[in-house]
Formats: structure tokens, C-alpha cells, sequence
């Protein structure tokens, strides 16, 4: 069976080595068909371009087959390796990103063991208020402002809206043919990936 907080901690030390923070670790799908799945981002742009992925992806591989070349089996059976950004409507996995992307709306799922704060409802939707302290803060459409514990919280992320897209515009545009700034009707700037 697979140690995934192990694993994570293997990760962790390689991306940092890197240059870049580990936003998760995934683990999914079943017998040939698993995927590890790595996204990380860069601390000066809150992305990663394909030769940084491509790095992390080298690094992490090594790393893992060094392990098991002294008989340290991190992951049991076949896997595909995937290295990735969040993205724009991005996880939120530490609580740096609850404080971070305060002020845009986010879904909040809580862990079947937590304490339902509000009712029976484990899942919000609204704007992140922030965190303060171990305490998450949500102003959910329907029920107002909810306080859930950051431990409780078993997936959170932002939902694309275009205050978010707005809000991550590229700043590395590598691989772009042309960039074209255009004005939409509401007056906001925006930027569009030209293809010949």
C-alpha cells in the first residue's frame, strides 16, 4: 500500500529543491491506470511553464527510483507521473491560499468526520472572507458567514468566475505566439492567446 504522507514528504523536499512550492500531492485511479498527480507552482508568478514541470517531473522521478533501488517502495505497482499548475480555478490545499485568494468565490467541502457547523450542510459556495488563526471564514449564498476549522475541510477550491481570470493573467507568457490586449464591453482589460 502506498504511504502517501511519505510520498508527499519525498515530493515536498524535491520541489523545494526546485525552486518551487508544492500546492498537492493525488494519488487516483486503480490498478494500471493510477496517476500521481504533483502541482506545484512558482512563488513569483503562482504558476509553472512546461520546462519547470518537466523539471520537477525529472527530479521527483529520480528521487523515487533512488528509493527503490534500496528497496524503499514508495508506490506500490505502476503509475503515470503528472506535473502540473493549480490553474486558474485552483485547489486550495495550505492556509496561505485561503488568505491569499480572500475576496473570490470558493467551494468548501468538509470531511464526513467534521462537525457540521451549520445543519447537516458539509459544503459551501460564496466568497472567501479568509482565515485567521486555524479558522477558515466563507460567506456562503445561502447561509451567510460560516467558521469551519481548517483541519475539518477535506477539499476546498476557487470557482471560475471573471474577477478570478481577471485576477491571473498570465505574467509568463513562454509559449504564447502573441499576446493581444483587448478591452471587453464592461470596459475591463483582458488578455487573448493569438494563434497564426
Amino acid at each position: 500500500m502506498t504511504d502517501l504522507a511519505r510520498l508527499t514528504d519525498l515530493i515536498e523536499q524535491e520541489v523545494t529543491a526546485c525552486g518551487y512550492d508544492l500546492v498537492r500531492v493525488k494519488l487516483f485511479g486503480a490498478d494500471e491506470e493510477r496517476t500521481l498527480q504533483i502541482m506545484a507552482e512558482d512563488g513569483n508568478t503562482g504558476q509553472l511553464v512546461i520546462d519547470q514541470c518537466m523539471a520537477i517531473s525529472r527530479r521527483v522521478s529520480d528521487a523515487i527510483d533512488k528509493r527503490e533501488e534500496m528497496g524503499d517502495e514508495l508506490i506500490e505497482g505502476a503509475y503515470r507521473l503528472e506535473v502540473s499548475s493549480p490553474g486558474i480555478d485552483r485547489p486550495l490545499t495550505r492556509q496561505k491560499d485561503f488568505a491569499n485568494w480572500a475576496g473570490h468565490e470558493a467551494r468548501i467541502t468538509l470531511s464526513k468526520s467534521a462537525e457540521a457547523p451549520v445543519g447537516n450542510k458539509r459544503t459551501f459556495h460564496g466568497d472567501l472572507i479568509g482565515i485567521e488563526g486555524e479558522t477558515v471564514s466563507i460567506e456562503d449564498a445561502k447561509m451567510g458567514r460560516v467558521e469551519v476549522p481548517f483541519a475539518d475541510i477535506h477539499a476546498a477550491k476557487l470557482v471560475l468566475t471573471n474577477k478570478l481570470i481577471a485576477a491571473t493573467t498570465p505574467l509568463d507568457t513562454t509559449g504564447a505566439d502573441e499576446i493581444e490586449e483587448s478591452t471587453s464591453e464592461d470596459g475591463a482589460d483582458s488578455l487573448a492567446n493569438q494563434e497564426d
